[in-house]
């Protein structure tokens, strides 16, 4: 991997490829970022141009493995949630998968952490812009409305949602005044300008690859900052879309945010070294090692969930007699709602609610589903093994 170089054995150029500080009229250094693409250009070593070849097949298999399945979307439900409440959790909140279909599926508990809302916000966000993206390419405009529906109704909604900020934010310990913060955008006057240069760079018919492309466009939002708050969340949710919108992958499966949880202070560290030493590459091949680890996680989540589609339609038929026929149904709804009752199963397959409950009692004796509320009455049951082969990859600390 190339070295991080220091600032006594490069040149001005170079450390300043990224763009520099320049002292505000109040006394404050502020980061005044240079367009894309980097000058001098980003150097593709030997072992960049490895990691491309890798990152680009990763992403193919892994395309390929989500088209098997017999229903894409279905997983893609799972996965976006998986990625709101890892993406969410860089920022702070404590939520978890399951809280997150919890809530959802309108489970009121003591227990559930404030921050929930926000996850879910994040959801809604999300698949705003994935709709969005139908009629409207990858914008300021896009990005805008993206963040609206981010901070709508929750924590952080008093910071103008869907509004680029009016005035200085900064980046440093909780507490910490502008002048000893770790990092300060640029000012408020200059956002929209470095923001209207970001979307010409994203469209240009420049030649780069395009993960070089989407991996650069990543590091340029997060240092303009354009919001008062939900800037990391964004510039997460802009690497989804730009993939999407060019067709690398046909549906959204591919989110960085559990690579960069796990390696959370090495990703923002490769942020700030870019901005402080110009170290496109490091950063890059950083980026790239990522979407082939995730890739990789993801394509081997579509295998598993082929191999308990196939064992639990297998259990359903072998043990679920004259109401097998409704137990598939009931099986591939709940890919969709991971959390149901025996209301909705009677609403789905149209019957009474005696046949209904009759039904969900033989998922539960089966281990397919389990009662997840304690209660004699409205009671939910859960798919425990399907969320599970999204929470595995989490980590522990996402587990409630």
């Amino acid at each position: 991997m190339i070295g991080k170089p220091i600032m006594g054995d490069v040149n001005e150029t170079r450390v300043h490829r990224a763009g520099r500080y320049v002292r505000q009229p109040a006394g404050y250094r502020a980061f005044i970022p240079s367009p894309l693409p980097p000058d001098p250009p980003v150097a593709v070593s030997p072992e960049m141009q490895v990691l491309l070849s890798k990152a680009d097949r990763a992403l193919g298999r892994l395309d390929g493995s989500i088209q098997t399945l017999p229903h894409p979307d279905l997983f893609v439900f799972m996965y976006v949630r998986k990625e709101a409440v890892l993406s969410s959790q860089i920022e702070g909140t404590q939520s978890s998968l399951q809280d997150v279909l919890a809530a959802e599926a309108q489970i009121l508990s003591p227990d559930r952490p404030q921050d929930v809302d926000e996850v879910v916000n994040y959801v809604r966000a999300m698949n705003y812009g994935l709709g969005r993206l139908k009629e409207l390419p990858v914008s300021v405009r896009l990005i805008r409305e993206i963040h609206a529906e981010l901070l709508r109704g929750v924590r952080g909604q008093h910071l103008t949602p869907g509004e680029i900020r009016t005035s200085q934010n900064w980046i440093g310990p909780g507490g910490c005044s502008l002048n000893e913060a770790t990092f300060v955008p640029p000012p408020h006057h200059e956002v929209v300008q470095h923001l209207g240069d970001l979307e010409k760079f994203l469209h240009s018919d420049i030649q780069l690859p395009m993960l070089m492309r989407i991996g650069l466009a990543h590091v340029q939002f997060e240092t303009i900052h354009p919001f008062l708050d939900g800037n990391g969340r964004v510039g997460r949710l802009l690497i989804a879309f730009l993939l999407c919108e060019q067709e690398i992958l046909l549906k959204p499966v591919l989110y960085l945010s559990h690579y960069f949880k796990q390696h959370r202070q090495e990703y923002y560290d490769q942020l700030q070294s870019v901005r402080d030493r110009g170290t496109w590459e490091d950063w890059m091949e950083f980026f790239l090692r990522g979407v082939i680890e995730v890739s990789k996680q993801a394509t081997e989540t579509a295998r598993r969930i082929l191999t308990l589609r196939e064992n639990h339609r297998s259990t359903i038929t072998e043990n679920f007699g004259r109401a097998a026929g409704n137990g598939h149904r009931v099986l591939e709804y709940l890919y969709e709602h991971p959390i149901l009752s025996a209301n909705e199963v009677r609403d789905l397959i149209g019957t009474t609610y005696p046949a209904a409950n009759e039904l969900v009692a033989k998922f539960v004796s089966t281990g397919i589903l389990r009662e997840i509320t304690g209660q004699a009455r409205n009671r939910k049951f859960m798919y425990q093994s399907y969320i599970d082969l999204f929470r595995d990859q989490t980590g522990q600390d996402e587990t409630p």
